[in-house]
């Protein structure tokens, strides 16, 4: 968790949204990502997306059983459906999709909890890993004289 809180602070310092993550495998890094929204005018490119695009990259395949994804945040909808489709083990974020949204952030206010149980998805969630740390990302972010809020 700690390297996808860098990663969103370096991607800060590029311009882009305070997003990190990092997918892991048997306790070695895979990938790592920031956000990347604004870099490539791409409303997809959310670290999650960026994090596992590289990852199944690296692997040469789709399926990303056996790891597990650390978000700064928790996953939008559409990242939390990627987790899914590739289906990553679990999902370990920080921040929850209420403390973005309080940032300005145009968020879905419907919870990894919620889709999980609708989708009958089998990926274990935990949720506040280092809460106050993102918290503080979120709060570095704000300080920042040039951001963007999408």
């Amino acid at each position: 968790m700690r390297l996808a809180i860098e990663k969103a602070i370096e991607g800060a310092r590029k311009g882009q949204t305070p997003f990190g993550a990092c997918i892991v495998r048997n306790g070695r890094i895979v990938s790592c990502a920031h956000n990347g929204v604004w870099r490539g005018t791409d409303i997809t490119a959310h670290a999650e997306i960026v994090t596992i695009r590289e990852a199944c990259r690296k692997l040469k395949t789709i399926w990303l059983e056996g790891c597990v994804i650390y978000s700064t945040c928790e996953p939008c909808p559409m990242c939390f459906s990627a987790c899914h489709w590739t289906r990553l083990s679990g999902i370990y974020y920080g921040a929850g999709i209420s403390d973005a949204k309080k940032l300005g952030f145009h968020e879905l206010a419907i919870s990894n909890e919620k889709m999980k149980k609708l989708g009958k998805s089998p990926v274990k969630i935990q949720k506040g890993l280092l809460r106050e740390e993102n918290l503080a990302l979120f709060r570095y972010w704000s300080g920042l004289k040039t951001k963007k809020v999408y």
